[in-house]
C-alpha cells in the first residue's frame, strides 16, 4: 500500500505552503488530505482505480488528480516545485518540538538559519529572544525540542511502525527453513517508541535463512551479514537485526533479547546466586547449555512464574514474582466498546453508523460517540442544535443495529476559567461526557490543575481524556498535579484514559501506575476518527498492560449491560 507515503507528501506539501506564506486555505487542505489517507483502510491505489476516492469526504479533484500521478509517475510534481524553493535540511526542523511553518520562515528570513546545527547555535548564542514576538521562554523551549528531537530521532512512536514490523515478522516466518520467529526488545515490551528492531528465529540453514532476509522487498540497505545474524536499514528508516538460533536455544534467547537490560541484569544475578549463568545463549549449570526452547523454562529454573514481557522493566516485578504475586494482566482481547471515537459530526472522517459498523466486525458490543464541543471551531464542534441532532441520529441508528449500542458521548472542552463547554442541562442528557483539555496548555500547575479538578466535580463528567496532554516527540505534558488529580478521580468516580492514539498514549505507564495506588478506574480510548484507527486499541492495552493494570481496573472491558451500570454510578452518587 502506498498510503502512507502520499499521506506524507500531502503533509510536506501543507507545511511547505504555509512556509511559503501562499494560500493557507490550500495548506490546511493539503493537510487533511493527509490525515484521512493515512487513516484510509483501503489501499488508495485500488480507490483510485475504482473511481471510488471521490466519494471520500475531504478529497476533493485536486487530490485525486495529484495521487494519480504519483500513481502513475511515482511523483507528484507540485511536491517537486516547491520543494525546490526551500533549502535542502530546512523542512527536517519541522519535525521538531515548538517549530512550526510560521515560526520557521521568521527564523529563516531573519536569522538565515537553514539547518538544525544552525538553529542550535543561534539559541545557545540567545538570538531568538530579541525576534519579535520570540523572547527567551520560546527560546528556551525551540532549544528544548531541540535536543529531545536529536536524543529522540532514532526511535519511532510504536503506532506509526507497528504494521510494518508485524508485517515483516510474517515474511520471516514464511522463509524456507524457519522453525518459528518473534520480535524481541522494545517492541515486544510494548514501549512507546522503537529503537532499532530486533528479530528472533529458528531454523535449519541458517545462511540460506539469512540470505533470503537480506531478499525481501522491505529492505533498503544491507549493513552487515554473517552465517547466523545480518543487520539490515528498512525501507522506513529503522534497523532490524536477524539472529537464527537453534530451536532448542530459542526461549532462552527470547528472554534474553527481550530485555530490559536491568531486567536482565537482576535475574543474572539470581542465577549466579543459584550457581547459573545466563546469556544471550542460553542458561548453563557449569558448562552444560540447558535446553531452553520455551522462555518459562529459564524463569521456571529460577524458581519464578513467566513474567509477561510488558512487566520487564525492573520495577519490582521480579520481587513479586519471588512472591508468586504477579497480577493477572489485561488481555488484548478482554476489551468489549471503545469510548472515545469521533464521526463527520465534528473532526472525523466517517459517518456515526460507518464507526459502528466498524465496531460490530470487531466482536463490540458497543461504542461511545463523542465528538467535540461547540468551542473547538477547528474540529468543527458541535453546537447545542447540532449536538440534539446528533443524539436523534444515534437513536434511529440504535434502532438498526441492536443489540450493538451506540451511546451518547461528547469530548466537551475544559475551558481556560475551568467551567465545561456545555450546560449542565445539556451534558445530563449525554450517557458519557469526556472533558477535555484542547487549549491553554501553558497555564501554570495551579491553574492546570484546577481546571481539571474543577471539571471532576461536575457529576455528569464520566472521563478525563488524554489527562496530561502530550504528544509523543512533540509535546511536552502540560502542568498538572498527577496527584491531585488522582486522588480527585478517587473520591468523585471519575474515570481517567489511557489513550491509545498512537502519538499520545496518555496517561503513560508511569502516572497510570500511581493512578491506580488511589483506586482509580481506567477506560482505554483509541480517540478513533475513522474505522481504521479503531485498531489503535492494542496500543492502549500494551501501555496498560505496562502499567500492571487488570481486567477489573478497565471499564471498557465489562459487558454492554455492566458497562451501562458503571457509567451511572457517579450520577447517583452526587
Amino acid at each position: 500500500m502506498k498510503n502512507k507515503e502520499i499521506a506524507r507528501i500531502f503533509d510536506e506539501l501543507g507545511d511547505m505552503l504555509e512556509f511559503l506564506g501562499e494560500n493557507p486555505f490550500r495548506a490546511r487542505a493539503y493537510k487533511r488530505a493527509s490525515q484521512i489517507i493515512y487513516g484510509l483502510p483501503e489501499d488508495i491505489e485500488k480507490l483510485y482505480k475504482s473511481g471510488k476516492l471521490s466519494e471520500i469526504k475531504g478529497i476533493g479533484e485536486s487530490i485525486i488528480q495529484k495521487v494519480g500521478e504519483f500513481i502513475d509517475k511515482g511523483k507528484i510534481s507540485a511536491y517537486e516545485e516547491y520543494r525546490s524553493k526551500i533549502p535542502e535540511g530546512l523542512l527536517e526542523l519541522l519535525s521538531v518540538p515548538y517549530i512550526g511553518p510560521v515560526t520557521l520562515r521568521t527564523l529563516y528570513k531573519t536569522l538565515h538559519i537553514t539547518n538544525f546545527d544552525e538553529l542550535i547555535k543561534a539559541c545557545e548564542d540567545k538570538l531568538i529572544r530579541n525576534l519579535p514576538n520570540f523572547g527567551p521562554k520560546k527560546e528556551e523551549n525551540i532549544l528544548k525540542g531541540l535536543l529531545r528531537y536529536k536524543e529522540q530521532s532514532f526511535r519511532f512512536p510504536i503506532g506509526l511502525i507497528y504494521d510494518d514490523i508485524t508485517k515483516l515478522l510474517e515474511d520471516v516466518k514464511n522463509i524456507p527453513g524457519v522453525i518459528r520467529a518473534e520480535i524481541a526488545g522494545s517492541f515486544r515490551r510494548m514501549k512507546e517508541t522503537i529503537g532499532d528492531i530486533d528479530i528472533l528465529a529458528s531454523g535449519r540453514n541458517t545462511t540460506e535463512i539469512i540470505r533470503d532476509f537480506t531478499k525481501l522487498p522491505t529492505i533498503k540497505e544491507i549493513i552487515s551479514e554473517g552465517e547466523t545474524k545480518c543487520s539490515v536499514l528498512l525501507l522506513t528508516g529503522m534497523q532490524a537485526d536477524l539472529r537464527v538460533v537453534d530451536d532448542n536455544s530459542f526461549g532462552a534467547c527470547l528472554q534474553y533479547f527481550t530485555g530490559s537490560k536491568n531486567h536482565n541484569v537482576k535475574l543474572r544475578g539470581i542465577a549466579k546466586d543459584m550457581g547459573f549463568k545466563i546469556n544471550e545463549y542460553g542458561i548453563f549449570k557449569g558448562d552444560e547449555l540447558i535446553p531452553c526452547p520455551d522462555e518459562s523454562i529459564v524463569y521456571k529454573t529460577l524458581g519464578l512464574p513467566w513474567i509477561p514481557p510488558e512487566m520487564r522493566e525492573d520495577n519490582g516485578e521480579i520481587e513479586l514474582a519471588q512472591k508468586c504475586n504477579l497480577p493477572k494482566l489485561i488481555e488484548y482481547n478482554d476489551i468489549k466498546g471503545d469510548v472515545h471515537v469521533h464521526s463527520t459530526y465534528s473532526d472525523g472522517g466517517e459517518s456515526i453508523k460507518a464507526m459502528a459498523e466498524a465496531a460490530i466486525k470487531k466482536g463490540y458490543e458497543y461504542i461511545v460517540i463523542t465528538d467535540h464541543s461547540q468551542s473547538l471551531k477547528i474540529a468543527k464542534g458541535l453546537e447545542i442544535e447540532r449536538l440534539i441532532r446528533q443524539m436523534e441520529e444515534i437513536d434511529k441508528i440504535n434502532r438498526e443495529l441492536a443489540p450493538f449500542k451506540i451511546f451518547k458521548g461528547s469530548e466537551v472542552d475544559i475551558k481556560h476559567d475551568g467551567t465545561l463547554d456545555y450546560p449542565d442541562e445539556i451534558l445530563k442528557q449525554l450517557d458519557f461526557v469526556i472533558a477535555s483539555i484542547h487549549s491553554g496548555f501553558k497555564d501554570d500547575e495551579k491553574k492546570m490543575t484546577k481546571r481539571i479538578l474543577n471539571a471532576m466535580e461536575n457529576k455528569y463528567v464520566t472521563m478525563i481524556a488524554h489527562p496530561t496532554g502530550r504528544i509523543l516527540n512533540a509535546r511536552d505534558p502540560y502542568n498538572v498535579n498527577i496527584i491531585e488529580m488522582c486522588k480527585m478521580a478517587s473520591k468523585t468516580n471519575t474515570f481517567l484514559e489511557i489513550n491509545a492514539y498512537f502519538d499520545r498514549l496518555d496517561l503513560n505507564d508511569i502516572n497510570a501506575r500511581i493512578a491506580k495506588e488511589y483506586g482509580v478506574k481506567f477506560c482505554i480510548g483509541t480517540d478513533s476518527h475513522n474505522s481504521i484507527q479503531l485498531n489503535m486499541m492494542i496500543y492502549g492495552i500494551g501501555q496498560a498492560r505496562r502499567a500492571w493494570l487488570t481486567k477489573s481496573d478497565i471499564i471498557n472491558t465489562k459487558n454492554l449491560q455492566e458497562f451501562t451500570e458503571e457509567i451511572k454510578i457517579k450520577r447517583k452518587k452526587f
